[in-house]
């Protein structure tokens, strides 16, 4: 393991090509221009020196000198804390928690929906698609209520929310509503210059071939 460490002199995300997972914690080492390396690779066949470093293939996997993280949520939280300018979380306890509770919502609301699509057939995805659709055009009131997600700052919230409305158009999910409240809120974030650089090129690819 030392000899593994001892070939990575900056830090270091494995990232698939199109993980979303992956996504968020591409966004956040951009939103914060962390001097790193992204090493893409194909989640169906991994590097012996990765899964050395991450036996158990969870993307996207981290690495800072004898450190190893592979968990996105727990990589975005690491980066804001061992980076703090600009801080992504708030900095009382009461609305970092509740933060963190956003974004577990997130991941237990919709991102399963979203895996469920990109894994089924059109026929066997319709379902999940309907119920993202729904789900997220019943939240649209939050998306105009702040300029961010639930905060007048840019968070990490939005950074776990993006790669999900980004791949929306790709899996043919309409969430137009009458004012544009969610188009809106997305296309603010998707402008970021951090979010843009945070795209590989196969993330590009999805803007241009919406079903």
């Amino acid at each position: 393991m030392a000899n593994i460490f001892s070939r990575r002199s900056v830090m270091t995300l494995f990232s698939p090509y199109a993980c979303p997972m992956s996504h968020a914690a591409r966004f956040v080492l951009h939103e914060k221009a962390i001097v790193s390396e992204v090493e893409y690779y194909d989640p169906d066949n991994p590097t012996e020196e990765l899964l050395e470093l991450n036996p158990t293939g969870v993307s996207p996997t981290l690495v800072e000198r004898d450190l190893v993280l592979y968990d996105s949520r727990i990589i975005m939280e690491y980066l804001d804390e061992r980076f703090p300018h600009p801080p992504l979380h708030q900095m009382d306890p009461v609305s970092r928690a509740s933060a963190r509770m956003i974004i577990k919502r997130i991941d237990q609301d919709w991102y399963p929906l979203l895996d469920e699509i990109a894994e089924s057939g059109d026929k066997k995805s319709s379902k999940a698609k309907k119920q993202l659709r729904e789900s997220l055009i019943a939240a649209a009131p939050i998306f105009t209520d702040r300029p961010f997600f639930m905060s007048e700052e840019f968070s990490l919230i939005d950074c776990a929310l993006a790669p999900l409305l980004w791949r929306l158009p790709m899996l043919g999910i309409d969430i137009s509503t009458p004012n544009n409240a969610i188009t809106n809120y997305a296309q603010r974030i998707f402008n970021r210059p951090a979010f843009k650089s945070s795209l590989s090129e196969a993330e590009k690819e999805m803007a241009e071939t919406p079903k």
